[in-house]
């Protein structure tokens, strides 16, 4: 089943079934077909998420359990709604909350669950929790042994978590360990364990066990084992068999020892009426692979396809030039990648590297390859820093041939020992003689298990936090080396997403990204105006230059730091806020002091997760504060004024994204929220709940009058009022927006760009779109229509449909366009024409 539109609704955080169940009337109105919901299975104490699963065959109980996701579910069902689950089978918590995973610590290798985690069982279990060195916290008292309250056995305690004991290791002793172990019986019945504890400074070099990404809070999942799937998938499957759910988000499929075995085993197992989606990051150009039986992703590759439509090419290239400037650098992008990609590979996951060279060499061993071992080193080095996806898709067979392909093509690009790398190019392949196939398969896995999170690290959460241009482009999904914007892509490659996945998800924000997309959609208008942006800058650091410190490592902030931190303000600064209202400056400031640490953090520079640099944090810190401070009066009356142009050119932009969402190939995913305004930045701020009262009480009150309204647009009534119009459609043309022909209109007189036209054609009829791009020239004195708008720009509208009756949209109004559309003569600020 195809849903018509998804809305994300994220759970916990006071978030629970009954409350969801309440907002079915709302969701119905909006014009919603399926809920789709954040994990909502048993998951570590106080969890902020779901992704730290403990009991994937339990729904939590703190959300309102499986009573009350029943009463959900039946109150959805009631306005005619379903729901989509987004599933984990990547991995759990290392929680003790997680009885299989205690169960592992307790019993080592003999527990029944040993094999459903991904362990190398050839060495102790590495327990990386601890805040320093076993030695150390022992010696200082916060390691002891004693009694389990709920079982009575010895336990080791560190701060209330305490790690059970292989029963053969005190068995028969136990009142004389309990009654006062010292420090040496306590190291000495720690060395007998089968699980080490350690630092968590140690776990990127020590793990004996896959994480998700770099997180030691969560342990990788062995999915592919039957037994595994079976016993993690009983309540998902469950469910989706009784009617209950009907469709599956997979959660970063990539992290999986082989995707398509698992889909294929889904697919079996959920039936053929199942919607399934994968969370998958495509790099540009790259398409899913032909044989997954899935219905397409999430919608990262949507997000980045946007930015065709609302980025001057023209003016990113003037607007680099104002960044290197202002922050007195020039930044290579392939080389700051080439770092980040280093960095990662060399201290964060050094661990995962280091177990693949081993591998490696062990095969050479077997092979009788005599291979230089650090010549092995840097090939190997080099040819995942080269990788260009985020992962190939080989099984123990070898690789796909299109994988194949790209491997001979990244290879040709390495500087490495040739016979080097032509040995991993041949692990890769399967190349190799059949005693060493076993080997090679483990191989595989493991550097297919590491490209992607490797990718993610060095761009994502590195890359994009140390070069800040236009941070609109900074985004899940979006390519890490500048290249060129334009309307001719973005229509190629709708026509491609219509051929190739006409029915996943087209997201515009979600849990994930970087920022809100109205966020975006304003700071992508920083290209039309890079000499405007520039000037206010200029005066903006000028105002608070006394707020500068130097300091031992430099000034801070400084020149970079400066400029992400008034380009994220300029995004997250609501529309509708006056610069002296005191409590929204507070409650900004909240949120955006919590942005600025952790993008500081995550650029990795002068401060990071692993070593922090209090001092540096707290200057910038402090900076950030005063920019939001009330007594900055001067500073926060100039700045809102200096943004009116680029926040009227965000609505318009917001708009257009909106309509472009609601009627491209797909099925539109609304964020909770999302279909008002959207200023949110990197999470936890982009989890907050939505104010749903006064959502449905605008809902209610929408009117086409609201486009006259600038206080509506401003507070998003506008757009939620467009929302809930091309919702509303999808029931009669659900057929045309999912496999209908995208065919482009041509804009003529259109020297600046400023228009997007296009038809859906198809059985059912016809939708005309024509909205405004690059409109900050024309919004200088407020949200203008007709000439102002959309200058002497004329859209050609072909023979087949220009004899057509259309209705308006928005402004209800029916007759027939003709061969020519003259935009001057059309009130509206986006134009969608139905056939009648």
């Amino acid at each position: 089943m195809i849903p018509l539109a998804t809305y994300r609704i994220q759970f916990r955080n006071g978030m629970t079934f009954d409350r969801a169940a309440a907002l079915a009337p709302y969701l119905k109105s909006l014009g919603i077909s399926h809920l789709y919901a954040s994990p909502i299975f048993t998951a570590a104490a106080e969890s902020t998420h779901g992704y730290d699963i403990t009991d994937p065959n339990e729904i939590e109980p703190a959300i309102g359990g499986r009573a009350g996701f029943e009463r959900m579910a039946a109150a959805l069902r009631a306005e005619g709604i379903g729901i989509i689950l987004d599933i984990v089978p990547n991995h759990m918590s290392t929680s003790l909350e997680n009885r299989w995973w205690r169960d592992v610590i307790e019993h080592g290798r003999q527990s029944r669950y040993a094999d459903y985690f991904d362990i190398d069982w050839t060495r102790p279990l590495t327990l990386p929790f601890l805040g320093d060195t076993f030695e150390a916290e022992l010696a200082r008292g916060a390691l002891t042994l004693e009694a389990d309250p709920a079982t009575g056995k010895p336990v080791l305690n560190y701060f209330d978590t305490r790690y059970p004991l292989n029963p053969d290791s005190w068995a028969g002793r136990e009142a004389q360990l309990l009654a006062g172990a010292d420090a040496k019986e306590i190291t000495a019945l720690h060395e007998a364990q089968s699980w080490r504890l350690m630092s968590w400074r140690e776990a990127p070099k020590r793990l004996s066990w896959r994480r998700f990404f770099e997180i030691t809070g969560l342990v990788g999942v062995r999915v592919e084992d039957e037994v595994v799937f079976d016993a993690t998938h009983r309540l998902i499957l469950d469910l989706v068999h009784s009617g209950a759910v009907d469709g599956l988000r997979i959660d970063h499929v990539d992290g999986l020892a082989d995707p398509l075995g698992y889909l294929q085993r889904l697919r079996r197992e959920a039936g053929p009426e199942c919607y399934i989606t994968v969370e998958k990051i495509l790099a540009k150009g790259e398409q899913l692979p032909d044989d997954w039986p899935v219905s397409g992703t999430t919608g990262y590759e949507f997000i980045a396809t946007l930015a065709e439509v609302l980025v001057d090419d023209d003016g990113i290239t003037r607007l680099e030039q104002v960044h290197d400037e202002a922050t007195g650098s020039a930044p290579d992008r392939r080389d700051a990648l080439r770092d980040a990609k280093g960095l990662m590979t060399d201290r964060n996951f050094e661990g995962e590297f280091t177990t693949l060279l081993r591998l490696a060499a062990g095969i050479a061993e077997s092979g009788g390859e005599q291979i230089d071992a650090d010549a092995l080193r840097h090939a190997l080095r080099e040819l995942l820093i080269a990788f260009p996806v985020y992962r190939t898709y080989g099984t123990a067979a070898g690789l796909t041939r299109s994988d194949t392909a790209l491997l001979a093509r990244v290879a040709a690009g390495v500087d490495a020992d040739p016979a080097a790398l032509g040995f991993i190019v041949a692990i890769l392949s399967g190349n190799l003689p059949e005693n060493c196939r076993q080997e090679a398969g483990q191989f595989r896995t493991r550097f297919q298990q590491l490209t992607g999170p490797l990718m993610a690290k060095s761009v994502e959460d590195t890359l994009f936090f140390r070069h800040n241009v236009d941070l609109a482009l900074n985004e899940v999904g979006a390519e890490p080396l500048p290249r060129g914007f334009g309307i001719a892509r973005f229509h190629q490659e709708m026509r491609v997403r219509l051929a190739r996945q006409p029915d996943a998800l087209l997201g515009t924000s979600t849990h994930d990204t970087k920022r809100g997309e109205d966020a975006r959609a304003r700071l992508y208008a920083l290209t039309e105006a890079p000499s405007l942006w520039a000037e206010n800058l200029a005066r903006w650091r000028q105002m608070n230059q006394t707020q500068v410190r130097f300091l031992n490592d430099g000034t801070a902030p400084n020149g970079a730091d400066t400029w992400m931190l008034y380009q994220a303000l300029a995004g997250v600064w609501p529309a509708a806020m006056a610069p002296d209202d005191a409590a929204a400056l507070k409650t900004l400031e909240a949120r955006f002091t919590g942005f600025v640490e952790k993008a500081l953090r995550e650029a990795k520079q002068r401060t990071d997760w692993i070593d922090s640099n209090e001092v540096y944090e707290n200057t910038v810190l402090d900076y950030a504060r005063h920019l939001l401070s009330p007594d900055n009066a001067a500073f926060l009356q100039d700045f809102s004024d200096g943004l009116q142009p680029f926040i009227r050119a965000g609505l318009l932009n917001g708009l257009t994204q909106t309509v472009i969402k609601l009627t491209a190939p797909g099925v539109p995913d609304i964020y909770q929220g999302s279909e008002g305004l959207n200023f949110s930045l990197v999470d936890p701020d982009n989890r907050r709940e939505p104010d749903f009262a006064a959502l449905a009480s605008d809902l209610a009150a929408g009117s086409p009058a609201l486009f006259h309204d600038e206080r509506a647009w401003r507070d998003g009534r506008l757009k939620q009022f467009v929302t809930a119009g091309l919702l509303r459609l999808r029931p009669r043309f659900s057929g045309l927006l999912r496999h209908g022909d995208w065919l482009p209109l041509k804009a003529e007189d259109d020297d600046e760009g400023r228009v997007i036209a296009y038809a859906r054609t198809g059985g059912e009829g016809v939708i005309i779109v024509v909205a405004p791009r690059l409109a900050l020239s024309a919004v200088a004195g407020g949200l203008p229509a007709g000439e102002a708008l959309w200058g002497s720009a004329r859209v050609s509208v072909p023979p087949a449909l220009a004899a057509m009756r259309f209705r308006e949209l928005f402004s209800n109004e029916s007759r027939i366009l003709g061969e020519t559309l003259t935009l001057a003569q059309e009130a509206g600020r986006v134009l969608v024409f139905i056939s009648a």
